[in-house]
């Protein structure tokens, strides 16, 4: 999948349950619960060993769900998901050694932004799909409100701070692709196994998200040197 697969993924879906996880062995039931909530698609985090092996599980038992990895900071861990079955990758900031790396491993990178420096950052390498990150930390939605003008090739995916009361309004914008939320699948829910609280938090996610999607449906990117400036 290239990067415009992936950002038409994404916004079919709307939200991406953000996880981290320390038992790989969860990963079949997690997959199944967000699949069966209307969320099948997932970004296991690099924040415990267990992620690679979660990434492995998640493809191998519950192949409907698209696999990415988060906190990938540095060309190692990039790999290392890439072995494990990641079909993209997610960091929070923007590590150029990553992203080119990712174009040569062919796994899509969605480098991590905060400021107009680092979306020109991004764009210098034919990005269009960025993380907007720490979302509500780094100025939330008036931030990108005032972005998107110059920007307007940009797609955002907000994350750090997005809950179900705010949900709305982010996805209610044509320029966010879908928000990432740790609300969905916390650490303390799958490590104590309520897979049925997975998917009951999946399926509001994707019930809040339902009336944005038909109105922001996916998109077809011309190369950036034909685009107009």
């Amino acid at each position: 999948m290239n990067h415009q697969d992936i950002e038409n993924r994404l916004r079919e879906t709307g939200v991406v349950p953000v996880v981290t996880i320390r038992n790989a062995t969860d990963a079949p039931a997690l997959g199944a619960a967000l699949a069966a909530g209307g969320l099948p698609i997932a970004e296991i985090t690099f924040r415990t060993d267990a992620a690679a092996e979660a990434i492995a599980q998640l493809r191998r038992y519950t192949p409907e769900v698209l696999v990415g990895a988060g906190t990938v900071l540095d060309v190692p861990t990039l790999q290392a998901a890439q072995r494990a079955g990641a079909v993209f990758a997610v960091a929070p900031g923007l590590n150029p050694e990553v992203v080119d790396a990712g174009r040569e491993l062919g796994l899509p990178v969605i480098p991590g932004v905060s400021s107009p420096t680092d979306i020109e950052a991004a764009l210098a390498r034919d990005i269009t799909l960025v993380k907007f990150f720490p979302a509500e930390a780094a100025g939330g939605l008036a931030f990108l409100k005032a972005v998107s003008a110059p920007y307007a090739g940009v797609s955002f995916m907000p994350t750090g701070g997005i809950t179900p009361a705010n949900l709305s309004d982010y996805l209610a914008q044509p320029f966010v692709a879908a928000c990432g939320g740790s609300w969905i699948a916390t650490e303390k829910a799958i490590a104590e196994q309520r897979f049925d609280d997975i998917a009951a938090a999946a399926r509001t996610a994707r019930a809040l998200a339902a009336p944005f999607r038909s109105t922001h449906p996916t998109v077809t990117r011309a190369p950036l040197e034909t685009r107009s400036a």
